[in-house]
């Protein structure tokens, strides 16, 4: 997985003042779990761009100003309310040896015969689970649709891979293609009117007798 680069600072206090400090200077006051201590640090609300706004994901390599370098992945956003401005961002230290769980992007690949033929593609999940090495954490799952006729299902269990596991149920359905609306809809005006002809011929047939 593609890794993004932060430079921040330790952060010297902590508290709801220093934090809305950090915030008015244009910083936004972060958390990184998971290793020997809780590390406390601050960086410009630009840096965090590339890693927050794009439907990719990202981990980050967090460099500090002492020379500590930290492998993470974000676990918690906190956005204002009302601005939509960062607030707060907590990470997830990373360690080769250590399995993480994360929300993987979904590509669809190839042209389902089904849409062709008029069906409507369904794509049911856009994200899915993931559990692997953080070295073995794709960046994006693909899912070929090649194969979908209308009335097709594709399961989570045909993208299965050794190098990681995806975190649902076997029966979990990533895409599907239905029969479109408008087509089910002529479909059925088209058996009401055959089952009209049927009905007068049926009653001309009886008249006649």
């Amino acid at each position: 997985m593609k890794s993004i680069t932060i430079k921040g600072s330790k952060r010297e206090s902590v508290g709801k003042k220093s934090s809305k400090a950090l915030r008015n200077a244009g910083m936004i006051p972060c958390v990184i779990y998971g290793g020997d201590s809780t590390i406390q640090f601050s960086a410009a609300a630009t840096e965090f761009k590339p890693l927050i706004y794009t439907p990719n994901v990202f981990t980050a390599k967090i460099e500090l100003e002492d020379g500590v370098t930290i492998n993470a992945v974000v676990q918690d956003i906190q956005f204002h309310p009302v601005s939509d401005k960062i607030l707060h961002i907590d990470f997830y230290q990373l360690f080769e040896d250590k399995e993480i769980t994360m929300n993987i992007p979904v590509k669809l690949v190839g042209t389902a015969p089904g849409v062709i033929k008029g069906g409507a593609l369904r794509f049911n999940l856009r994200k899915l689970r993931v559990k692997a090495l953080p070295a073995n954490l794709p960046d994006f799952i693909n899912a070929n649709i090649s194969k979908l006729k209308i009335g097709s299902k594709l399961y989570v269990t045909a993208l299965k891979n050794d190098a990681y596991t995806i975190m649902h149920p076997d029966n979990t359905v990533v895409a599907q293609v239905r029969m479109a609306r408008s087509a089910a809809k002529g479909g059925a005006e088209d058996d009401d009117e055959e089952e009209g002809e049927e009905a007068t011929e049926g009653t001309e047939a009886t008249a006649q007798e």
